[in-house]
């Protein structure tokens, strides 16, 4: 494995685990947020519930798009992609 296959590599260990990352606390964060404000509201838990949900879209949409990038320019290197 050459130096460039490696870093790619590592590279990609790290994008893996700060996607990990923001899939897992993301949505905590924003739930505890939610909870806050309902307990300085006093409210039901409606900003809890609402924060997480839009949080877990977010977070859904972000990685869809995301994805769909990656894999454009993944194909874009490949050699029967069309050249202009």
């Amino acid at each position: 494995m050459d130096l460039l296959d490696r870093r790619e590599t590592y590279d990609g260990f790290g994008e893996a685990l700060a996607r990990a990352f923001e899939l897992a606390v993301t949505p905590i964060v924003m739930g505890g947020a939610g909870w806050l404000l309902d307990r300085w509201l006093g409210t039901s838990p409606a900003f809890t519930i609402v924060l997480f949900v839009l949080a877990v879209v977010g977070l859904g949409t972000s990685s869809y798009y995301r994805y769909a990038a990656d894999m454009k320019a993944h194909e874009d290197r490949m050699p029967w992609a069309r050249r202009p």
